[in-house]
């Protein structure tokens, strides 16, 4: 076996002196090739299967959820306060804040404002809408910076907090719009940061369940955020009191679907809490 080894190895060495090749070498790299070939051939179709395929779209996640034949925009304020001057903020916003929400002059409506009663105290939670989009946004804040008073206002607004945030919204197209209502009532805002890349799945699901919630007029608004806290949800809802809001969920459970809703959309999020707020004097919401 050595012996026939080094003859062919001899052989080789000759042949290279020589310049001269054998007749089927070529075909040998040829099917060299071909193996390569068809290996790197297999190795992109096995990759393939863990490649997640992307549908190509020509419209925002965000005009396929809202009401594209309007152009509202939301804005969400947090304000959390200092204990000892929580009623001393409520009164300033009462002087300031509805003298705003009734003056056509700046594009803008005050939809409620709200001090939490159960979730984080000693806050105030303010929800507005510009009917225009963005464009009526930056009217308003353009013509507020010239308003004396209101500039009065934030200076001394700013003496009683501890921190401030913001959020701009857009209104699921599904849900009620916010409108004024008669008191008394309790409001709870369920708030929901959801996983990256699943608002669209989020949204065609409540598309369906929120029929199920209308019994009690209890659907206030739903909206998701455009700018600040991204992939954030908030619904927002109306109890007479929170033995009806017991109740209120409590019946939902008894509607085919609603479970299916539950079991798939829990899934989707990351974090959620829950605040039951209270009407202030100025809130359109009562």
């Amino acid at each position: 076996m050595a012996t026939g080894v080094l003859q062919r190895v001899r052989g080789g060495l000759a042949l290279a002196k020589s310049g001269t090749h054998p007749a089927r070498q070529p075909l040998v790299w040829d099917r060299g090739f071909a193996t390569s070939s068809s290996r790197n051939r297999e190795d992109s179709w096995f990759k393939s299967l863990f490649v997640r395929k992307v549908d190509p779209r020509k419209d925002a996640h965000a005009n396929l959820l809202t009401k594209n034949e309007e152009s509202n925009l939301y804005k969400i304020q947090f304000h959390n306060v200092k204990p000892e001057c929580l009623d001393a903020y409520n009164k300033l916003c009462e002087d300031v804040l509805p003298s705003i929400h009734a003056d056509k002059y700046y594009p803008c409506e005050l939809v409620g404002t709200w001090n939490t009663w159960y979730g984080e105290q000693d806050q105030a939670v303010h929800l507005w809408r510009y009917r225009g989009g963005y464009p009526a946004l930056t009217e308003v804040m353009n013509k507020l910076r010239q308003n004396k008073e209101f500039t009065a206002y934030r200076k001394e607004r700013g003496k009683m907090l501890l921190s401030r945030r913001n959020q701009l919204l857009l209104e699921f197209s599904f849900w009620n719009e916010p409108v004024p209502r008669e008191g008394p009532n309790i409001y709870e805002l369920r708030s929901y940061q959801l996983r990256p890349g699943t608002m669209i799945e989020w949204g065609n699901y409540w598309a369906r369940a929120i029929g199920l919630r209308q019994h009690n007029r209890e659907a206030v608004g739903g909206f998701f955020s455009q700018i600040g806290n991204l992939y954030m949800v908030h619904h927002l809802w109306a109890y007479k009191d929170l033995q009806s809001r017991e109740d209120t969920r409590n019946a939902a459970w008894q509607e085919e679907g609603w479970h299916e809703v539950v079991y798939y959309t829990v899934p989707l999020i990351q974090h959620m809490d829950s605040r039951i707020m209270i009407p202030t004097k100025a809130s359109p919401m009562q």
